[in-house]
């Protein structure tokens, strides 16, 4: 079966997170599999196991990847369709089936990005426009809370599909939690992660508890974010780390710390749990999907002037508690082997054949 994928980037691009990630192994897999499989992105792109074809750059690749499709792949079997922020618009342009894969439903991230005009023509068309162009195809959600944003957005709650990305789960040796509390934020640098939130929060909480917080990740706002952890003690800012580095640092952390607004799904958290560190995270979309709260960590909830205060009182609960944080680092790490890429590409079998039957 001939699969052609449509994302928005590809690893190679600087700005790659977490669904480049999901959909290369997602792609990876597959070919293992014996699906003939193509990635249709924008620029840059890098040689792969599996085909990648570029067509066109962060804008203009919305025109030219279609055209693409309907010139050198009008023979795919499948398209799955990657919708980040915009989708293709593939049932315009192909009679042919398609799957809309989402990560998450943008809202208010149009407005950190785009003036207040712009930001607003980009919601609509995601939260109007999209629901009427796909209203006959299946979608794909990371996420139960993607899904109940796709149905609220009117996508009518039988063409969903929830298949949460899989993470490596098998770990021969867990690394040793640091002797000094460390902690941990990893994530790009932009401003739906509110890394300065995070910042004001240690500020506190470092008052009352030993430690260093650690930021890894990379990004726009890594100058500022530099400049504001100077000030505080104990904190280290050290950019993009290796895979090795990455789990170096889980493994030996106390816990991880998540201040983001919204996420398709917590890969970072599942990555935790599979070494046993638990995760604190202010309560959003996606996150409370990865955290069992109470049990494989805590979510703090509050009023958005009362966030800084509530989460550095949970930083310091949680980090002189070593038996419930001991605890929930074991429950993660339970809880994480649900989640192996087996089962992921093993669902995305399913939906690929099911909508591929009922053409």
């Amino acid at each position: 079966m001939k699969l052609v994928f449509l994302t928005w980037r590809d690893l190679a691009n600087p700005s790659a997170g977490g669904a480049e990630v999901m959909f290369d192994r997602i792609l990876r897999e597959l070919r293992v599999r014996g699906y003939d499989v193509t990635l249709l992105c924008g620029r840059p792109v890098a040689e792969r196991e599996y085909r990648v074809v570029a067509a066109g750059g962060t804008y203009s690749q919305y025109l030219l990847i279609p055209f693409a499709c309907v010139t050198r792949f009008r023979q795919a079997d499948l398209v799955i369709d990657s919708e980040n922020g915009f989708p293709f618009f593939s049932p315009l342009w192909r009679r042919r089936p398609s799957i809309c894969a989402v990560h998450h439903i943008h809202a208010d991230q149009w407005q950190t990005r785009f003036p207040k005009t712009v930001a607003a023509i980009c919601r609509t068309i995601e939260t109007r426009l999209m629901p009427k162009i796909y209203r006959n195809t299946t979608f794909v959600a990371i996420s139960q809370s993607t899904a109940v944003s796709l149905e609220e957005i009117g996508v009518n709650p039988a063409h969903i599909r929830v298949i949460e990305p899989g993470i490596d789960v098998t770990i021969d040796c867990l690394p040793t939690k640091s002797v000094e509390p460390l902690y941990l934020s990893l994530s790009r640098l932009v401003p739906q992660k509110r890394i300065s939130l995070l910042l004001r929060a240690w500020e506190l909480a470092s008052e009352r508890i030993p430690g260093r917080l650690v930021v890894a990740g990379d990004g726009p706002e890594f100058a500022n974010l530099s400049e504001m952890a100077s000030k505080i003690p104990r904190t280290q800012m050290v950019g993009r780390v290796t895979e090795e580095e990455k789990t170096q640092l889980l493994g030996e952390s106390w816990m991880l710390i998540s201040t983001s607004s919204h996420e398709g799904w917590g890969i970072n958290v599942l990555e935790a749990a599979t070494l046993g560190t638990p995760t604190l995270a202010i309560d959003a979309s996606g996150i409370r999907d990865a955290v069992e709260d109470g049990v494989t960590g805590v979510l703090v909830r509050g009023e958005a002037g009362h966030l800084v205060t509530a989460l550095a009182n949970a930083w310091v609960d949680l980090a002189l508690d070593n038996e419930t944080r001991q605890k929930m680092g074991n429950a993660a790490r339970q809880r994480s082997a649900q989640f192996g890429w087996r089962s992921t590409i093993d669902k995305w079998i399913s939906v690929i054949e099911e909508v591929s039957r009922s053409s």
